[in-house]
């Protein structure tokens, strides 16, 4: 008879609640753990200016709610994720321990720690886990891209940079004026 370990091949939820706090994020996708240092100065900016804008449009509209990090967003038992923003357009997702289920917008700020892993490997998993819009915003290059869903992956619905103002094409009434974020 071979004797079998008991350790976990995946990593789940009741892993991530046992990590004790220390500063950094942590998030656990496909059962695999991730961490980041904390963001940088610039990062948070970006990001607090960026969900001002945000909720000016979906709770002065009352028709979503706009969190920031550290947010937990429980998408399966093995991926735990704390974008940088996330939109929840339906309440019943929002619970004692997070958001449970796919938001609908997740928005990450890039840092030079994360930039490869936020725009691979998380991407590709909101996608699969049904996040319909996945933005990024690369605040070095002064840049906004806007995906959402298509057959397969995410198409780029919009793209922007510098101090223009743009729209969205899913969210009529909706206006980001990029010159505020960098600012």
């Amino acid at each position: 008879m071979t004797a079998r370990t008991s350790l976990k091949d995946k990593l789940d939820y009741s892993d991530y609640a046992a990590i004790p706090p220390d500063g950094k994020r942590y998030e656990i996708v496909e059962g695999e753990l991730y961490v980041t240092p904390a963001p940088s100065p610039l990062h948070q900016r970006v990001s607090k200016r960026l969900q001002r804008q945000l909720e000016a449009y979906f709770e002065s509209r009352e028709i979503g709610e706009v969190f920031n990090a550290p947010i937990d967003v429980i998408l399966t038992k093995n991926d735990i994720v704390q974008p940088d923003l996330v939109v929840v357009t339906d309440p019943a997702l929002v619970s004692s321990r997070g958001i449970e289920g796919p938001p609908a917008i997740v928005v990450e700020v890039l840092s030079p720690s994360n930039r490869e892993y936020d725009q691979r490997a998380k991407a590709r998993r909101y996608h699969t886990l049904g996040i319909r819009h996945y933005w990024i915003v690369d605040p070095d290059a002064r840049r906004i891209e806007c995906f959402t869903t298509a057959e397969g992956s995410y198409a780029l619905a919009l793209q922007a940079e510098g101090d223009t103002t743009i729209g969205h094409p899913d969210f009529p009434g909706l206006s980001l004026t990029l010159a505020d974020l960098w600012r």
